[in-house]
């Protein structure tokens, strides 16, 4: 457990330490106790102590720099502190946290239920025969929506995947250079194919290809990965670059290939 949890004296001397690091070597204590929250008697108070302790040297009127002590110290306590809140967000939030799934028989309120993914939408069946369970907190009858809270262990599911398939931008020739047959083709074993771009768009129309969007694909692309998907976009070479950054910040893999 951080310091910093244990006690507000701990905690106020974190943020002083940090906002030093974060000002060094001109540090305004006036400018500090407003961040903080105390007064700037307190807040030389505290520069003293910590210069008493190394975790500061002081090197000039207001100026001050933070030791190799006093940056040792600040990551052990941000890392205690980091770990603490990801058992909150992970831990304690997620068992408390509550989610809409599709009941396969009839339940109801109180009752435990086993979870899975199908076709990247949460159901829940009667009974605690798999390895992530949950409690619905509202009855239901089989094909209805029921609310599930007090999630435990894991659905198993595998991750998508995504390819993206690079059309040529209207001034190289767009939907038209494209092999409308190998386009059909890659795109017939996707559970979900979206496009970005005009000539995205024209060239799955041309193939007979069935959109689910053209609007934030990446996004969309990346969501049904994560529930267990495969995704395929297509992309005129202009738009890719939109649709791979958000492959990438969604810390989703892909391909990048053409038709």
């Amino acid at each position: 457990m951080s310091g910093a949890l244990d006690d507000k004296r701990t905690a106020t001397r974190f943020r002083i330490l940090a906002e030093i690091a974060d000002r060094q070597p001109a540090v305004s204590q006036g400018e500090i106790a407003e961040a903080v929250g105390v007064t700037s008697q307190a807040v030389s108070e505290y520069i003293r102590e910590l210069v008493d302790d190394g975790l500061v040297d002081k090197e000039g009127r207001s100026r001050y720099r933070v030791t190799k002590e006093g940056v040792d110290w600040l990551f052990q306590e941000a890392r205690a502190l980091q770990r603490f809140a990801e058992h909150v967000t992970d831990d304690v939030l997620e068992s408390v946290n509550e989610d809409a799934a599709i009941v396969t028989d009839d339940v109801s309120a109180g009752e435990t239920v086993t979870l899975s993914l199908r076709d990247g939408l949460l159901y829940a069946t009667p009974g605690s025969d798999g390895p992530a369970i949950g409690v619905s907190t509202t009855d239901a009858d089989a094909g209805e929506d029921a609310s599930v809270t007090g999630f435990e262990g894991v659905i198993e599911m595998e991750p998508g995947s995504v390819r993206v398939l690079q059309i040529p931008p209207a001034r190289l020739g767009g939907s038209g250079e494209v092999d409308v047959a190998a386009l059909a083709d890659a795109c017939a074993d996707a559970d979900i194919v979206v496009a970005s771009g005009v000539e995205a768009v024209v060239a799955c129309r041309t193939a007979d290809v069935d959109l689910e969007t053209w609007f934030a694909p990446g996004e969309v692309a990346a969501d049904a990965a994560a529930r267990g998907l495969d995704a395929v976009v297509v992309a005129s070479t202009d738009a890719a670059g939109r649709v791979t950054d958000a492959l990438r910040d969604a810390g989703v893999l892909f391909e990048v290939t053409e038709p």
